[in-house]
């Protein structure tokens, strides 16, 4: 085994993967017609990397030996992990529950408020399209699945408009409906985080709208983490019965996300001088952050395991891996992967599949250097056994 192939198997493998009204029960997605078809999208040809063909590693063509992998042609992507292409920035991804073996997505793309079904080796399928404004750093920046998805097969996603931020519901063959609205819009500070928490709530991480003061203030519903149902409303369980807000002090969030099991859950959050990783526990509010990067790395989606935490770095092109003890502190420092000619570029949204598989999407087109295949959906999956050493 060739020993960068050996490498990414032993850090890979174990630590990182496995990131209203009442409705009647809706077809699957699989069944979803589409609403228009997405056009490929050409880019500048990119150099041919030093390439190495090691699964879950792959830039603008893949690692390895150039021969191995070749760097995209068009829309069309060579590396096996890629699942989708040609997308706009997708700053959230939901994963469908599936075993893994051909995970399935949806998409939601920031600056055209589509939700974008992908799958490996089929062509994207638009399945809802909300409207957006896009001319901050919001757009449309969440998306969950339903915490019931599969009864109602409902999709909330978190968007900007011209007058608010809000968290919208999606049903098949209707048009996007507001379930929370009146969340402050600034002239930044727009983008959020929505994820499930796997215990029947959704987690909602509302940026401060430019106005730090506004993430301290109670009475706003910016800078907050909020747990809310199918409703909008404030979840069972809330440390407040009355209330969805659960932490207050929320900047600039990339992205928040819980263990499959429900036991941990993580936000990730930037400053005016550094990044952060907080870990969520109801009734503790935000607290200190688990983690900080002073070189702000520009931290994005999130996703946890048992052994570890990963973040995508969206600025510095990378994954960031923390790995947990048993107790769930952070033992030394993140394993940085998925970088320079290994990576894909700008990593953002992350959601897991299972604790074995992810799916990733890139926003190479915000603010990075596209390849011809960007804006991509890739498919995160760990290979060997959990541990292991360099050699």
């Amino acid at each position: 085994m060739p020993r960068r192939m050996k490498l990414a198997s032993c850090v890979l493998g174990g630590m990182l993967l496995s990131a209203c009204a009442t409705f009647t029960a809706q077809p699957p997605p699989e069944s979803w017609k589409p609403q228009q078809p997405l056009t490929p999208q050409a880019g500048p040809e990119p150099q041919a990397p030093d390439t190495g063909g090691v699964p879950g590693e792959g830039g603008g063509g893949g690692p390895g030996a150039p021969t191995e992998i070749p760097p995209p042609n068009g829309c069309t992507d060579f590396n096996p992990m890629v699942i989708a292409t040609c997308l706009n920035p997708s700053y959230a991804v939901a994963a469908l529950p599936g075993d893994g073996s051909d995970p399935i997505a949806l998409v939601g793309e920031r600056t055209t408020g589509r939700i974008v079904r992908v799958r490996k080796d089929a062509e994207p399928v638009v399945v809802a399209t909300v409207p957006v404004d896009a001319g901050t750093d919001g757009g449309l920046t969440g998306l969950a699945l339903s915490p019931n998805y599969a009864e109602d097969r409902l999709v909330f996603a978190y968007v900007t408009t011209a007058t608010d931020n809000r968290v919208v519901r999606i049903a098949e063959r209707d048009t996007p409906k507001p379930v929370l609205t009146g969340i402050p819009r600034g002239p930044s500070g727009n983008r959020g985080a929505l994820a499930q928490d796997h215990r029947g709530a959704l987690l909602l991480a509302t940026g401060d709208a430019g106005n730090p003061a506004l993430a301290a203030d109670q009475a706003s519903l910016a800078g907050k983490v909020l747990r809310i149902n199918a409703l909008g409303k404030p979840a069972d369980g809330n440390p407040t019965r009355t209330s969805a807000i659960v932490a207050s002090g929320v900047h600039s969030p990339g992205g928040v996300c819980a263990s499959m099991d429900g036991a941990r859950m993580w936000l990730t959050d930037r400053d005016a001088t550094r990044d952060l990783l907080y870990r969520l526990q109801l009734g503790k509010g935000l607290g200190e952050p688990a983690w900080t990067w002073p070189d702000r790395p520009g931290v994005a989606g999130c996703m946890s395991t048992d052994p570890a935490v990963a973040v995508a770095a969206a600025g510095a092109g990378n994954l960031q891996v923390l790995p947990l003890t048993r107790e769930g502190t952070f033992r030394g420092k993140p394993q940085v992967l998925l970088a320079d000619k290994d990576g894909f570029g700008r990593l953002a949204g992350l959601d897991l599949v299972n604790n074995a598989v992810a799916v990733g999407t890139t926003v190479n087109k915000d603010g990075g250097t596209p390849v011809s295949s960007d804006d991509r959906a890739i498919k995160l999956n760990p290979a060997g056994g959990p541990g292991g050493s360099a050699d």
